[in-house]
């Protein structure tokens, strides 16, 4: 009896389970269940004038770098600038103990007016002597003596002119002034120490209004870089770190004569009016050098772009709202925005967040909010 009833109940148990397989697949039978829309968020494409640009790292320099030394030996008795100090073209930055020079020019001076005096006395003996020649009063061997006495005293006298010249100069060595406008760096040598002549260097004075920028790019990029500089002047950026809000513009001025073997490369200089010094001499910077403008260019949110086994695609979203899987073809990517080359046209709506869970045909709810701001920020 018990195994009449536990058959009876394991069968009343398999009807259940079949009725409750034939009301699953009647409800399969009569429609497709829905799923809730996958959260993403968009942007839009825009058709705009985007750049064709080359970005490298540059390394600032001097415009100009003089290395201050002093032509005269003695006691530096004075600096007249401090260390980092701007100075101009012309102003006074040592002073040579000039006391010694001044002594030397001193007795420069009267050997040339005693070697005057008796050169003009000279010149009257021979004047005299030549009267009384001609008279027959005294010998030509005696007036051929005056005669070269007097041009020889004339000779001397224009040796001391220029001894008188020499120590002048060798006086003005004494006060030593800044050949360019620039700014000083560390002061090599204090005051009161004794310097010779053509020595050391005194300071080094560095111009950096205006300043260079030198870099290098790939020798691929050269046939292009001397056509539009056929047409213009190329404009080129230094963006300086922590500091990206407002880079320094410039244009380029340099072409190196050849390209480095040993790394394949070309290098250019920029030169920046850098008038509130935000470049400074060894200071590395990004380089952004602008070579022409490509006109309606199709640009999208470059995180818009995924890479699958086929290449490249973006999910648009169509106006059902489902989204369909594009191949497109990439080209340059600028300030966060890709440049596509084929398969998208302006104003469509692509996902820029959320493909992960997206696949053809999938219905997807816009993220308002995302996508406002990221349209907003992706406009021109």
């Amino acid at each position: 009896m018990k195994a009449y009833h536990r058959f009876t109940f394991i069968g009343i148990l398999g009807l259940l389970l079949l009725a409750v397989f034939s009301s699953a697949c009647s409800k399969e039978k009569s429609g497709k269940p829905t799923s809730a829309p996958l959260p993403v968020t968009v942007g839009t494409t825009i058709q705009k004038t985007v750049p064709v640009q080359l970005r490298a790292i540059g390394n600032v320099q001097a415009y100009s770098t003089v290395s201050v030394k002093s032509k005269v030996g003695g006691e530096l008795v004075r600096v007249h600038f401090t260390e980092g100090q701007d100075v101009k073209k012309g102003e006074l930055l040592f002073t040579i103990d000039p006391r010694p020079y001044e002594a030397a020019l001193k007795q420069a001076e009267a050997n040339l007016e005693r070697n005057l005096a008796l050169a003009k006395n000279a010149q009257e003996d021979v004047r005299r002597y030549e009267f009384l020649i001609q008279k027959g009063v005294v010998a030509r061997q005696q007036y051929e003596k005056f005669r070269t006495d007097s041009d020889a005293l004339e000779a001397t006298v224009l040796a001391d002119r220029a001894a008188v010249e020499n120590a002048k100069i060798q006086l003005g060595y004494c006060s030593i002034h800044s050949p360019i406008d620039g700014r000083t760096g560390s002061l090599i040598i204090q005051q009161g120490n004794i310097i010779k002549a053509e020595d050391i260097n005194l300071v080094v004075i560095n111009q950096v209004i205006p300043i260079y920028v030198a870099f290098s790019i790939p020798e691929q990029f050269l046939p292009e870089i001397k056509k539009y500089m056929a047409s213009g002047k190329l404009q080129v950026e230094a963006i300086v770190p922590m500091n990206e809000e407002r880079p320094e513009r410039g244009v380029i001025t340099f072409i190196d004569n050849t390209v480095d073997i040993n790394t394949g490369t070309i290098r250019l200089k920029g030169t920046f009016a850098n008038h509130q010094e935000k470049l400074w001499p060894g200071q590395f910077v990004n380089l952004v050098l602008t070579l022409t403008t490509e006109p309606n260019a199709i640009v999208v949110p470059s995180q818009a772009i995924q890479t699958g086994q086929e290449g490249q695609y973006v999910f648009v979203v169509k106006q059902d709202l489902t989204v369909e899987s594009r191949p497109v073809v990439a080209g340059r990517t600028v300030n966060g925005e890709t440049v596509v080359q084929k398969g998208l046209r302006a104003d469509e709506k692509v996902v820029t967040d959320g493909q992960l869970r997206l696949y053809p045909g999938a219905k997807v709810e816009i993220n308002t909010s995302d996508s406002a701001t990221a349209t907003k920020k992706k406009a021109p």
